[in-house]
């Protein structure tokens, strides 16, 4: 994996905000949703383990590069919850059992959506179950963002996503930094309420968010403990 070593450059990410009054932070909370959701769904199904299974290697060696994970960003602003998990689980409309290739972060409808890490724009959409999206590669991985407010319109540039009310525009092509407001959380696709399905790839293979948000926090943790 070769992402772009790159800072998060606001000091308003939840990975950056210094703690009150001992409130967990997300990747902190991430780290007992993701238990839980291991007791449901991980351990029980064999086809779940194996994907963990098989991508956990990428993130354990792409952690060990030091405080590598720490440079990336938290990818939502106002954040209040993991409501579901990458795996199997009851699908929202129709009650069977789908696989969920992410991982959902509730937030407030419009509170700001920012870039994992700095990477291209290679596509922009509103035409699918994802609603209103946005892919950013970075190196090997690709990063999907859901649900958000906005649409794609076109110019003579090409397709680029538009959220007017939130001063947002992104134009296919183009070079987004680590930490910067890419979208605002929303209802659009198929959704039955305000949040961010986060997706993330590597060469091709999907992998747990919550994989890599753990390592995230291990490496700050780290960071913060050499200072």
């Amino acid at each position: 994996m070769n992402p772009s070593r790159h800072p998060s450059q606001r000091s308003a990410d939840p990975l950056q905000r210094p703690h009150r009054r001992r409130r967990r932070s997300p990747l902190m909370l991430l780290a007992l949703f993701f238990a839980g959701a291991v007791s449901v769904w991980g351990i029980t199904d064999i086809f779940s383990r194996a994907v963990v299974e098989a991508v956990e290697p990428q993130v354990t060696q792409t952690a060990a590069l030091g405080d590598m994970w720490s440079q990336a960003s938290f990818p939502v602003e106002d954040f209040q919850a993991y409501t579901s998990p990458f795996g199997y689980r009851s699908d929202p409309y129709s009650g069977s059992q789908r696989f969920h290739y992410g991982l959902d972060l509730a937030a407030p409808s419009g509170s700001y959506i920012r870039n994992w890490w700095e990477g291209r724009v290679v596509e922009v959409s509103d035409d699918s179950a994802c609603g209103t999206s946005v892919v950013l590669q970075s190196g090997n991985w690709l990063h999907i963002y859901c649900h958000m407010h906005g649409h794609v319109a076109r110019d003579s540039s090409g397709r680029y996503f538009i959220d007017s009310a939130g001063g947002l525009r992104l134009q296919e092509g183009q070079t987004v930094p680590t930490g910067a407001r890419i979208g605002r959380v929303g209802m659009t696709g198929r959704t039955t309420g305000p949040h961010l399905h986060w997706g993330l790839k590597y060469d091709d293979s999907w992998v747990d968010p919550a994989l890599v948000l753990r390592a995230m926090y291990t490496s700050q943790q780290a960071v913060r403990q050499g200072n």
